[in-house]
């Protein structure tokens, strides 16, 4: 009999929460997100509360507005929000010292270090119903082989061409609608770092530029949908878009007057049962400048009077414009609760050749293919992904100097451990086979030819490594 009251009193308690919730809107928002988090409620019941919130508030809004159409009221706090997350890396490397992966986590390498990858503070809001900013300092950079340096990742403003807000022209800073991954925020990615064979196309993933995007209202509401249900979708960047950008990567001049143009085309379907998919088409083109440092070719040519082999610049052509076009495929299976992620592309772009004396046209191909699960905890966590991915990648990377042909083979096994959504720990194995950033000889002495001199070396130019990881990363969101 206790138990009954006990059972009916807590359904009485939920129910004048949520009246409550609908009268005031500052707790409209909180209430359902830990019924969800308590699992007291389910994700559709969840959807469904965040619906009418929104609905309501839309209603709340438009009752509001005055003669001149605009909210009366209005305060410049209520238009600006703040938030950011932080990512903190332990990479402990088993087997190999020589391993490195400059590209996407420049930590991982002899010294087994602790590492902040990301600080970011995302700071964004809407001076006016037509105009939305977003800015995004990183506090974890690197300049000149200092660390936790800031500097800027994003700073772009969204002008909405339509009432309705489904076309956009976005101007500034901002990530290349060019792949699935690349886009996805990381503070949502389910791996460690994105994928070698899409980020090669746009290191950073970002540039200056200026895109126009089309996505209409129930799929913007989807892409809502999908990331605050935790179900790591990748955000809005439209459902169609192109855009013009300048191609020489994030923080650098452009280096010749050739703009990349790129097209981004993407769907996330629902299925009647309510599982969701997506899938998409991607490519670019345009003109990329390359840069070079000299090296010691294959074939060297010796100083006879130091017996040191003598380095040079690969040679260029076009002066250093080479070709870069690329197109890419993705589908998303959304966890729920199995999941099923991939995308591929090929292309052509500059890479040093076999002999190691000149840039030439190359092709390049790879993808990636990531399994996972979507569990929800019942106790002492929120949810928990496990998960295994495999990625290859064979082509030039046109970003770094002398744009070296790299053959990456890769595995990975994690889980990551959602303990709220203030925190999270990630722990990965990972065994990989990916040809090195240096392009020097170590020791450098190893390449004296004098007679009675005989050091070995110990790696060449770009070698290919292959050895094991072993990764823990802390993340808190605020």
């Amino acid at each position: 009999m206790r138990k009954a009251i006990y059972e009916w009193a807590w359904a009485a308690g939920i129910g004048l929460g949520l009246l409550f919730a609908v009268g005031t809107n500052s707790w409209a928002g909180k209430l359902e997100d830990a019924l969800l988090e308590n699992k007291q409620i389910t994700i559709d019941q969840w959807m469904a509360v965040k619906a009418e919130e929104e609905k309501r508030e839309a209603k709340a809004l438009q009752e509001g507005r005055g003669a001149t159409g605009l909210p009366l009221r209005e305060r410049w706090y209520e238009k600006i929000s703040i938030r950011g997350y932080a990512q903190f890396r332990y990479n402990y490397t088993v087997n190999n010292d020589l391993l490195q992966s400059s590209s996407t986590d420049r930590s991982i390498g002899d010294n087994n270090e602790f590492f902040i990858r990301r600080g970011r503070l995302v700071i964004s809001g809407q001076p006016h119903e037509r105009v939305f900013i977003y800015l995004q300092p990183e506090f974890a950079g690197l300049v000149g082989g200092t660390e936790q340096v800031a500097g800027l990742r994003d700073f772009y403003t969204d002008i909405f061409l339509t009432e309705n807000k489904e076309w956009r022209l976005r101007a500034g800073l901002s990530k290349i609608p060019y792949g699935f991954e690349n886009v996805q925020s990381s503070q949502i990615r389910l791996a460690f770092d994105r994928n070698d064979a899409l980020n090669s196309g746009v290191v950073n993933e970002r540039d200056l530029g200026i895109f126009l995007y089309y996505t209409p209202t129930v799929v913007r509401e989807r892409f809502r949908r999908l990331v605050d249900s935790g179900l790591k979708g990748s955000g809005d960047y439209g459902m169609l878009g192109i855009g013009v950008y300048n191609g020489q990567g994030i923080g650098i001049r452009d280096r010749n007057k050739n703009k990349h143009v790129v097209f981004h085309a993407t769907y996330p379907y629902e299925f009647p049962n309510g599982q969701m998919i997506q899938f998409g088409m991607d490519a670019y083109t345009g003109q990329v400048n390359v840069s070079t440092q000299p090296i010691i070719p294959v074939t060297p040519i010796t100083s006879t009077s130091t017996g040191q082999r003598l380095t040079f610049n690969p040679l260029l052509h076009n002066d250093g414009n080479y070709l870069d076009q690329r197109i890419a495929w993705h589908f998303i299976l959304y966890p729920q609760p199995f999941g099923l992620q991939a995308e591929y592309t090929i292309g052509r772009g500059p890479e040093l050749n076999t002999d190691r004396n000149e840039i030439v046209p190359g092709n390049i191909r790879g993808g990636y293919v990531q399994l996972f699960y979507h569990y929800k905890c019942d106790t002492f966590c929120l949810s928990i992904f496990p998960y295994v991915r495999y990625q290859e990648y064979f082509g030039g990377k046109k970003f770094e100097a002398n744009s070296p042909r790299n053959s990456v083979r890769e595995l990975e096994l994690g889980i990551e451990y959602q303990i709220s959504k203030a925190l999270e720990l990630t722990v990965a194995g990972t065994f990989t086979s990916r040809n090195t950033s240096d392009g020097q000889f170590s020791p450098g002495s190893c390449t004296n030819t004098l007679p009675g001199i005989n050091i070995p070396c110990v790696q060449t130019p770009y070698e290919r490594q292959t050895g094991n990881l072993l990764r823990f990363q802390l993340q808190w969101n605020f």
